[in-house]
């Protein structure tokens, strides 16, 4: 059997297309012992392969970490077949609030060092002993604690579409640079109540553990993250303290929470809370784009890069070949000098 996709993402796409299936896209994870990576990849692709589940798993010697899309008709069959594994059992599988069922183009299932690159080079935090999980009634009485410092554990990109009321938010570009920054930034917090967030809840096992290694007392974290938070703010009618949307790291690249629009188009400045990738490959950067400048720029994030996408993929390639394909480039999801925040916002 294959255990890898063979296929380019435009033919992916179109069989997605033609399928008609309806899907899911689910997130979940588990800190435990696996003992040979590599081998557990091979079967678990396996598993998820047999009742057609696309989508990016990570595998470590600590565990796993999963965003997939599963067809509407096999959830239960994906429930068994995780139950079948011991370690698995009780697994909270967090499903998307906003779906378009293409989050997924294909399956890719890896094995690395960690499941989260969290920066740390000590192997001792296994996201056990961590803090206390919040549900989102007991999450929004903390909010108002005046004794609670709320530190969003993501990056900047992502704070920027959306946050909780009175968050914090470092200001790092990849998430290995988020433990450090908050253990240096954050230590006046020590002797109060800490509450961290993040998008599914991975990052606050092992930030939480990390944190209570280094003195916090009181640690707190939003149990399945932003996700469960929005599932239980509209299954049992509770008030949202997040606003906007929660970025997503898949083809989505969102799911609004609620109307609000925080962010703004990285290239005119209007509100806009829509993330894109440059259409220029050899780019590809991420940044926030409005409907009228994708219209003008045709995807892309500048006139070079309009120009690059615009030519024949033969044409691209060459270009490519000598370094020439890129525009002028700023930083992944950030507001270019001349339309800084401090510009933008009122």
């Amino acid at each position: 059997m294959r255990l890898y996709n063979i296929y380019d993402s435009e033919t992916l796409r179109k069989r997605l297309e033609a399928s008609g299936q309806e899907r899911v896209t689910i997130s979940f994870y588990r800190y435990f012992n696996i003992a040979e990576p590599p081998v557990f990849r091979d079967k678990f692709y396996a598993l998820m392969d047999s009742i057609g589940v696309l989508g990016r798993i990570y595998l470590a010697t600590e565990g796993i970490n999963a965003q997939i899309s599963v067809p509407k008709e096999h959830i239960t069959d994906l429930r068994h077949l995780l139950e079948s594994i011991p370690e698995l059992k009780d697994l909270r599988l967090n499903v998307a609030i906003e779906d378009n069922g293409k989050s997924f183009l294909k399956l890719k299932v890896k094995a690395r060092p960690k499941i989260v690159a969290d920066g740390l080079t000590d192997f001792r935090f296994d996201g056990t002993g961590g803090g206390v999980h919040l549900n989102a009634e007991d999450w929004n009485r903390l909010l108002d604690d005046p004794d609670a410092v709320v530190v969003d554990m993501r990056n900047h990109y992502e704070s920027e579409v959306g946050r909780f009321d009175n968050a914090s938010l470092p200001d790092v570009d990849t998430t290995r640079d988020l433990l450090p920054h908050v253990a240096e930034n954050f230590a006046h917090a020590k002797d109060k109540k800490l509450l961290m967030y993040c998008t599914g809840g991975i990052r606050c096992e092992k930030a939480s553990a990390y944190m209570r290694s280094q003195g916090y007392g009181e640690v707190y974290q939003l149990n399945g993250g932003i996700i469960e938070y929005a599932r239980q703010v509209r299954e049992d009618g509770i008030k949202s303290r997040f606003h906007g949307k929660n970025f997503v790291f898949d083809d989505r690249l969102g799911e609004r929470v609620t109307d609000e629009v925080l962010a703004y188009c990285h290239q005119c400045g209007a509100p806009c809370d829509t993330h894109t990738n440059c259409r220029n490959k050899a780019c590809n950067l991420l940044f926030i784009q409005c409907d009228a400048c994708a219209a003008a720029h045709k995807g892309c994030c500048c006139d070079t890069c309009s120009h690059v996408a615009s030519l024949s993929q033969s044409e691209q390639r060459e270009l490519r070949k000598g370094g020439a394909s890129k525009g002028p480039r700023y930083a992944k999801g950030r507001v270019p000098e001349k339309l800084s925040l401090a510009n933008l916002r009122p």
